[in-house]
């Protein structure tokens, strides 16, 4: 498991903000900062990427530059995702893209609550690196639906899993199902679920503070 702000960066000033809930308030903000954040994540990820040297001419002559062998395919998990998506896809700017629409159903007991999942929309997966975005990982049920619902579509070469805040126990069930099949990627990783399973101290609920209360 990566996680982003074990290390001292800019990062922390951005998810300090999406934490406040004084800031947090100003929604074009929140999203902003999400997309800042899937921005850098993007940069992270691309490092673990396979290169190929491609020659470049300049007006001076020519060398040799190491690019992506190939653009993965994004997955946006509908609705919380769409601003971290966003700035995933500022850096992977050629990438094809794919969205899941998965969430938890209202049931109140602790930890007892199903997944429901009604749409996903992909282009072709199969062998392909896929970066599957959800800026919470709680429990990890909703992923694992997610991503168990796009294998239907293909087996892709590699899977990585990005959120902005993660729990011990999400990484846990995500890597008990899919094992040495993903690498799970993190800004932060939170230590507590309360009794309706939301990641403590967390940010809230991140689709309504990107786009309103939903009813």
């Amino acid at each position: 498991m990566f996680i982003l702000n074990q290390e001292n960066s800019l990062a922390n000033h951005f998810l300090r903000e999406l934490r406040d809930e004084g800031i947090q308030k100003d929604s074009m903000r929140f999203r902003k900062n999400l997309k800042r954040l899937g921005q850098i994540m993007a940069y992270e990820i691309s490092k673990k990427m396979q290169y190929q040297n491609v020659q470049v001419a300049t007006p001076l002559g020519a060398l040799a530059v190491p690019l992506l062998q190939e653009q993965p395919v994004l997955i946006s998990i509908l609705r919380a995702a769409m601003p971290f998506y966003d700035g995933f896809l500022d850096f992977f700017d050629q990438a094809e893209s794919g969205f899941v629409g998965a969430y938890r159903s209202s049931r109140d007991d602790e930890y007892q609550f199903d997944i429901a999942m009604e749409y996903i929309a992909t282009v072709d997966i199969q062998d392909k690196v896929v970066i599957i975005i959800d800026p919470m990982l709680a429990t990890g049920k909703s992923l694992i639906k997610a991503v168990q619902g796009l294998l239907k579509y293909g087996k892709p070469s590699y899977i990585h899993i990005v959120s902005v805040i993660a729990t011990p126990e999400g990484f846990r069930n995500v890597q008990d199902i899919f094992k040495d099949q993903c690498d799970i990627w993190t800004v932060a990783l939170d230590n507590e679920l309360n009794k309706k399973a939301y990641i403590i101290p967390g940010l809230g609920d991140a689709g309504d503070l990107s786009f309103g209360i939903k009813i």
